[in-house]
């Protein structure tokens, strides 16, 4: 028997123990009440706490005259206490969650929007302006606006407001006439009676946004049972390690993003945990700081951030003895940043691999059984495996492409029947795109990625869409883009273009790119060429344009050496 097998799914954590995501809140909150929940920016609340503010919001998506259930509501937010009261109190009212990044451009927020038919949107005041500009081009009616420190003390609030509008200046002026703002709604001062949960009629909880291997980002639809399937398989696999209403786990990662809200939003959620969130976790001082205030038992972070963490020369003002769970995806973690992690902290790293079409979590290396190079095993009631062009499933230690079915599997693409067909098979297999290998022993290893996607800090940019920004550039006639290894981000985006003419110069197209594009989308190098490699039927060949600067870099480090 293999470690993945002692493993298993307990009464406690049975899958089917909840119908839907707002009967396993009401459990939290009954459970643990008393309890911290959530903190950020100085503040905790408790599960109590948690439960009245995000009745608070549900109430008022409830009695608004143009929402019903069903609905789907967008939560624009960086790691602030409205996150996950906005994310509590919709699903109690039957809305669909569409997570959205805050950094986000204009054009990108229009077509997420757009896309998933979203009716309202819950916005920091910061990029309201982005909002404005776009908002006649969708079909949002209902908007809640909401400053940094909206969920903090009254004093409190006011400083952190006034600082960060009138002092930091990161409020742009911005004009939404019909907006209502988030502590006219949100009071804690309200006394509700017993609030009726809706049943939206559909079994998706929320749509989050995914390119697959290539294009333009499509909607994964995740239902209650897939989150509260990835929740338990989640808890199980970290149990040993993270102990049920008593430990506390700094969030510095993105709650909009797959691997965070899982850990966050829902699996600290059941355990009865203390998630310390980080609202910038570029930030690398104010993640020291939290670290220093806490001594957490728990840390969940990326290659690019352990990597920097490890550098910083105030990482040994942290008490690092109560640490035990470091969790690490969304990018490859390099074996060299693991050891040099452990050491520092004496703290194993369990690096796992997901998708967000997987809800994420397919795998995860074990407590005790960490294979450094690996993802682990997949995680209770997963079966994967590896199979060749034609489907043939291989056998252990050869190369194909990793397909994974399970519970957390996702329904389907949002209004996108021939994408969930190619995606997924009659018979539930869903196909990864990424190349693995399955030793004797159970353990993944991923060999491969999905092709020509770029993993910049654990997020996916796809070169088509960096391509159609560019190329609506009237000085450009084309352009290519590649991602490149980077120590910092793990990749980095290369952008080859072929001018239109003499008017171009590189640092106007830089500055087109930073504002037409989210920050991590934004090519670090840009060259100009006279052409581009191409097929025999003129389709660019961005795998020889990458092969080409890989034997560059090879060479000039062959040079240094």
């Amino acid at each position: 028997m293999n470690a993945a097998q002692k493993i298993e799914l307990t009464a406690d954590l049975d899958p089917k123990r909840f119908a839907r995501l707002s009967e396993m809140y009401a459990y939290a909150f009954k459970t643990y009440g008393t309890l911290p929940a959530f903190s950020a920016l100085g503040h905790t609340l408790s599960y109590t706490e948690l439960e009245k503010l995000s009745d608070e919001f549900c109430h008022y998506l409830q009695q608004h005259d143009a929402l019903k259930p069903g609905d789907r509501i967008a939560i624009q937010l960086p790691n602030i206490l409205q996150f996950p009261i906005a994310v509590i109190g919709a699903l109690k009212a039957g809305m669909i969650l569409v997570n959205t990044n805050p950094l986000y451009t204009a054009r990108e927020m229009k077509h997420q929007f757009r896309d998933a038919g979203v009716r309202a949107i819950v916005i920091l005041s910061n990029f309201a302006d982005k909002l404005e500009s776009i908002l006649a081009e969708t079909d949002i009616e209902t908007i809640i606006t909401t400053d940094i420190g909206d969920a903090l003390p009254p004093l409190k609030r006011f400083i952190v407001n006034a600082a960060a509008r009138y002092l930091k200046k990161m409020v742009p002026d911005y004009s939404l006439p019909n907006a209502v703002r988030w502590h006219h709604i949100v009071t804690g001062k309200q006394h509700l009676g017993p609030l009726a949960v809706t049943d939206s009629g559909s079994d998706v909880a929320i749509i989050l946004y995914t390119g697959g291997t290539t294009g333009i980002a499509k909607g994964a639809m995740l239902t209650h049972s897939n989150l509260l399937a990835n929740m338990m398989q989640l808890r199980a696999v970290s149990k040993s390690v993270i102990h049920d209403g008593q430990d506390s786990i700094i969030g510095p990662l993105p709650l909009y993003h797959t691997y965070a809200f899982m850990m966050h939003c829902l699996t600290m959620v059941y355990a009865g945990n203390h998630s310390i969130l980080v609202p910038n976790p570029r930030d690398i001082n104010s993640v020291i700081n939290e670290m220093k205030a806490t001594r957490p038992n728990g840390f969940l972070g990326i290659n690019t951030l352990y990597l920097a963490l490890c550098r910083h020369p105030r990482i040994h003002e942290v008490d690092f003895s109560h640490l035990r769970f470091c969790g690490a995806g969304g990018m490859a973690l390099t074996v060299n940043v693991a050891r040099e992690w452990t050491q520092l902290t004496g703290c194993e790293v369990f690096e796992g691999y997901g998708l967000t079409e997987c809800s994420p979590v397919v795998s995860v290396n074990l407590p005790g059984h960490v294979r450094l190079g690996t993802v682990g095993f997949a995680v209770p009631g997963t079966e994967v495996q590896v199979v060749d062009d034609s489907g043939k499933v291989l056998g252990t230690g050869e190369k194909g492409e990793l397909w994974v079915r399970g519970p957390q599997v996702m329904k389907g693409y949002w209004h996108n029947e021939q994408a969930s067909a190619d995606a997924i098979t009659e018979d539930g297999w869903f196909k990864t795109g990424d190349f693995a290998q399955l030793d004797a022993e159970g353990y993944i290893r991923i060999v491969d990625r999905k092709k020509e996607l770029i993993i910049v800090s654990g997020f996916n940019v796809f070169p088509s869409e960096v391509e159609e920004v560019v190329n609506a550039h009237p000085d450009v006639f084309e352009s290519a883009a590649i991602g490149l290894p980077s120590e910092k981000t793990g990749e980095k985006v290369k952008l080859f273009v072929v001018p239109r003419n003499a008017h171009l110069t590189l640092d106007a197209l830089k500055h087109y790119c930073r504002e037409n594009l989210t920050a991590y989308k934004v090519p670090k190098e840009i060259s100009f060429v006279n052409e581009l490699p191409k097929s025999n039927v003129g389709k660019i060949l961005r795998r020889e344009l990458r092969e080409q600067e890989l034997a560059h870099l090879k060479a000039r480090s062959d040079l240094e050496i």
